[in-house]
């Protein structure tokens, strides 16, 4: 006859298995290489010195009106190099969130989707096996 068995304690955590491990370093890679990417490209943004920013140049509202009609404007400019989708100079931050209103809230990003709902219902009947 053996020993006492031990009872494994119900509320202690277990040790990860290897393939639980090799899935934690994988997101964990993904993770970083997102990060990384992410943090690469913000390289990439565009600055503006501060005294190049006129105090009668476009601002909020007009950045709204150029996000608006921003798909007119842009078929416009493939044939007319005079014509422009976007201001310059502008007043910067400002116009920049009013041009993207423009074009997300009210302009081409702004589009209704209809939703449909279906209810099924699934008549089965269960039997109970023994």
């Amino acid at each position: 006859m053996s020993g006492p068995r031990s009872v494994p304690d119900v509320g202690a955590e277990r040790p990860p298995r290897p393939l639980e491990r090799r899935r934690n370093l994988v997101r964990g890679m993904k993770r970083l290489f997102a990060f990384s990417s992410v943090l690469l490209l913000s390289a990439c943004a565009a600055t503006e010195r501060s005294d190049a920013v006129a105090p009668a140049a476009p601002g909020f509202l007009l950045g709204v009106w150029h996000g608006f009609i921003f798909p007119v404007a842009w078929v416009v400019s493939l044939f007319m190099p005079q014509v422009a989708i976007y201001a310059v100079p502008n007043n910067g931050g400002w116009y920049d969130f009013g041009y993207f209103l423009g074009i997300v809230v009210f302009g081409v990003g702004a589009h209704r989707t209809k939703t449909v709902y279906r209810d099924r219902v699934i008549d089965v009947r269960a039997r109970r096996i023994d």
